[in-house]
C-alpha cells in the first residue's frame, strides 16, 4: 500500500485568526504531537488517560512517513515549525472483503481562536488524502462526552453506526481486574 498524497499550501484565513498551512507532520513535530496525543487520552478516558508523553512519541513517530498513514499538523503560517493541530489517519484493508478504509485516530488543536475552523481545515485535508489514496469509507471512534468533535464528524458527513458499551467489575480500579 502506497501512502496518499499529503495534502500541503496553505489554508484560506477565516474569521479572527491567522492563516494556516496544513502540512505532512514531521520527526521535529513530535513533542507537541504527543501533547496533543495526551490531551485526547485526558478527554477520551479521564482518571485512566495514559498521560505519558514519551510512549505517545513513540507511538506516533513509528506512524510518520509510513505507507498508508495520513499524518498532518496545521501550523500558524507565521510559525510553521510549531504546530498547533494535529490529524491521524491509518490506511486498514477489511480482512474479509479486501476493500481499502480509512481508520481515523486522532484530531487535536490547541486551545487558541480559531480552533474549530483549524479542526475543519485538518478533518477536510485528511479527507482529501484519504479519497486520492483509494480509501472509500472511514471509521473513527469518539468519547461520547466530546461534542466537539461528535459535531465535527457529522459536519463533514459522519454517521454513528456502532455504540461501544462497558461495565465496569464492582471494586476494579482502572479498568483492570482485582486480584
Amino acid at each position: 500500500m502506497t501512502a496518499p498524497p499529503r495534502p500541503e499550501g496553505p489554508a484560506p484565513d477565516g474569521p479572527g485568526r491567522p492563516g494556516c498551512l496544513i502540512r505532512e507532520a514531521r520527526a521535529e513535530d513530535l513533542d507537541a504531537i504527543a501533547g496533543f496525543e495526551v490531551e485526547i487520552a485526558r478527554v477520551s478516558f479521564g482518571d485512566e488517560a495514559i498521560t505519558d508523553a514519551g510512549l505517545h512519541r513513540r507511538r506516533v513517530a513509528g506512524a510518520l512517513g509510513k505507507p498508508g498513514e495520513v499524518t498532518l499538523v496545521a501550523v500558524a503560517d507565521t510559525a510553521p515549525g510549531r504546530p498547533v493541530g494535529w490529524a491521524w489517519l491509518s490506511g486498514r484493508t477489511n480482512s474479509l472483503t479486501g476493500a481499502r478504509y480509512g481508520n481515523f485516530r486522532s484530531l487535536a488543536v490547541a486551545d487558541m481562536p480559531g480552533r474549530s475552523e483549524i479542526g475543519e481545515l485538518l478533518l477536510a485535508a485528511v479527507l482529501r488524502a484519504a479519497d486520492e489514496g483509494g480509501m472509500r469509507q472511514l471509521t473513527g471512534k469518539v468519547h461520547a462526552g466530546n461534542l466537539a468533535m461528535r459535531a465535527l464528524y457529522r459536519k463533514f458527513g459522519f454517521e454513528a453506526t456502532h455504540i461501544t458499551m462497558e461495565k465496569r467489575a464492582p471494586g476494579a480500579a482502572g479498568g483492570n481486574p482485582s486480584p
